[in-house]
């Protein structure tokens, strides 16, 4: 695997800028994403090589221990991450919504690739704490079955590590309001 992404989150915005600066001076990997987010969380969104992701956050994870809230490293993300993390995927139709939230942003990323991985749906976005005290949220659409079975997966794997905040599957929601989140 050649393309990767990772990330790190931390809960100062110190540690995350120097998390950041170590991130890219440590290892060949691109920049998309290193800001604050709410409540004051800071966070370090980076692609390349699936080694190279993987020494920038063992460097960042050993230099800023105390600081750091959720990591992940994903070799081969699924293509929907990157438009629904930037809000450009495009959705015609929404016959079954699925919603994932998160206590962190990492884990709703790490959420979200694995629903797509999982069952045939689409991953229209992915929001990463901003407006939610740090709170993040997945929402996906596809056939009531695959919402399902993507959501209950993706949950059950989260889970485990006590990030899941609630999740739900609606079928057939009303036109009107999809209208409003796409």
């Amino acid at each position: 695997m050649n393309r990767a992404i990772g990330m790190v989150e931390y809960k100062t915005v110190s540690s995350g800028i120097q998390a950041a600066d170590l991130i890219v001076k440590t290892s060949d990997v691109t920049l998309i994403e290193a800001q604050t987010v709410c409540p004051g969380k800071f966070i370090i969104l980076f692609s390349g090589d699936i080694s190279a992701v993987r020494v920038a956050v063992d460097a960042a994870e050993r230099q800023f221990p105390e600081s750091m809230i959720d990591k992940f490293v994903l070799g081969n993300p699924h293509d929907s991450i990157f438009k629904a993390l930037s809000c450009t995927a495009e959705i015609d139709d929404v016959n079954a919504l699925g919603i994932v939230e998160t206590f962190t942003g990492a884990s709703a990323i790490v959420a979200a690739d694995h629903a797509a991985k999982t069952a045939e749906v689409d991953i229209f976005e992915i929001r990463i704490a901003r407006g939610m005290c740090g709170k993040s949220y997945v929402l996906l659409t596809g056939s009531v079955a695959a919402v399902t079975e993507a959501v209950e997966s993706s949950v059950s794997m989260i889970k485990e590590e006590g990030l899941v905040l609630d999740y739900a599957v609606i079928p057939s929601p009303s036109k009107e309001f999809v209208g409003t989140l796409i």
